[in-house]
């Protein structure tokens, strides 16, 4: 999951990293100094002192807030974590925070004001494809580097960027054949009006049309819209199966609350989300989910010990209310590959740091995950899950291990010529 072409512009230190991550996260060492040169010529950190310089780029604040405030925790905790085990080379770890605002021409400025004044030497940040496409030419003009923790549309493979959210065969695939097999063949597609949704409902409109289902409606609406009683009447006249949602921000809650006023819940109509997570859920109410489905690779509830120790911290951290999911997984995930990127590389210049992070692995909150060298996008887990009463995501199937990424669907028949 974000003016109207503005808005539709648009996921612990452990010791399970491995002895030698931390090891070199302890060492001492010097990273080039960081300029704000263009594509041509190679970006590095600014590490000038005793700290390296990171940019954090989400929105506190506009309909995305409800989303990106505890993305953004998640990355201040890795950073805490890291400094606190002794930073990268040797130095610590200084984040600059800048505010997207949920509008994808401030998410551009912010970018290039990180890497061009701060010079920082790398970037996480973003959740809408919106936002990052936005900022996606600010980092290959300026040879930047942006950690993107949110699933997405796929579509896309930049050298600038780092994708550790699901691509669309991670989490959107997947969990159209599981609603197919399981649930029926008639979907009503739902979304905010920007690339992500439009976009995984082009993906969606050629799997079923491989698997033999319907489409029986397609609606968007704006990021921050909140009347959606025309639209559960359509619902209502068109019956399907299922509700395949791709809202984005605070429209979820309204949609939500106005389907159950409506008198539909989970035992009348399945509705399966790719852009609500747990922190979605607490702003949209249990009471009004319960029973639905979502689709992710990581939940609070996901059983590894890595995950429970890495809850324990985040509630420890930022109060025992607060709920991690899947963009905040990521995200933290994020700082650690970043960091192990640049302890293997010896350096923060970008170049050096993108060749060092093919193939690393990490032990992380939701299982091991690896970066695949060939788009710069991450091995996952795909996980279906659904609501339960109390406001958490219990897993009902999953992969079982492992998928590796494929953005532009190259193994699928069906997803020939979609990538255009």
């Amino acid at each position: 999951m974000k003016k109207i072409l503005a808005t539709q512009l648009k996921k612990r230190l452990t010791g399970v990293i491995s002895l030698t991550l931390v090891a070199g996260l302890l060492l001492t060492g010097c990273g080039a100094a960081q300029t704000s040169q263009p594509a041509a010529t190679t970006s590095s950190g600014n590490t000038s002192g005793n700290t390296i310089k990171v940019g954090i780029l989400h929105s506190l604040s506009g309909t995305m807030a409800i989303s990106e405030v505890s993305v953004k925790d998640a990355e201040m905790m890795a950073i805490d974590e890291i400094n606190a085990a002794g930073g990268v080379l040797g130095k610590k770890i200084e984040p600059v925070v800048e505010d997207g605002a949920s509008d994808w021409p401030t998410f551009a400025e912010k970018a290039k004001k990180l890497l061009q004044q701060d010079k920082v030497a790398t970037v996480f940040g973003c959740w809408t494809s919106a936002s990052r496409k936005a900022v996606l030419p600010v980092f290959e003009e300026n040879n930047g580097l942006l950690w993107y923790p949110v699933q997405y549309e796929g579509m896309e493979s930049s050298p600038n960027i780092f994708y550790t959210g699901a691509a669309p065969n991670q989490q959107i695939v997947p969990a159209v054949e599981w609603l197919f097999k399981n649930k029926g063949k008639k979907f009503f597609l739902l979304g905010s009006d920007y690339v992500f949704p439009r976009t995984a409902n082009k993906i969606i409109k050629a799997q079923l049309k491989d698997l033999g289902g319907e489409v029986v409606d397609e609606e968007y609406t704006p990021l921050g819209f909140t009347d959606y009683s025309t639209i559960i009447n359509k619902i209502k006249a068109t019956k399907p199966d299922v509700v395949f949602n791709t809202l984005n921000g605070d429209s979820n809650v309204a949609f939500f609350k106005q389907l159950k006023d409506a008198g539909i819940t989970s035992k009348d109509l399945t509705t399966l989300s790719v852009s609500v997570a747990e922190e979605e859920v607490r702003g949209i109410g249990a009471a009004n989910m319960a029973g639905q489905l979502v689709s992710w690779n990581y939940y609070q509830t996901t059983d590894t010990p890595e995950n429970k120790e890495f809850v324990k911290k985040y509630q420890a951290k930022y109060g025992a209310d607060r709920v991690t999911d899947d963009p905040i997984e990521a995200a933290y995930d994020a700082v650690y590959l970043w960091a192990a990127a640049v302890k293997k590389a010896g350096s923060t210049d970008v170049d050096k740091v993108r060749q060092a992070a093919k193939g690393i692995e990490f032990q992380a909150p939701e299982g091991q995950v690896k970066i695949e060298g060939e788009n710069q996008h991450l091995w996952k887990t795909v996980r279906i899950g659904e609501v339960a009463a109390d406001g958490s995501i219990k897993e009902i199937w999953s992969t079982g291990k492992a998928v590796k990424p494929d953005p532009y669907l190259k193994s699928y028949p069906w997803a020939k010529g979609l990538s255009n």
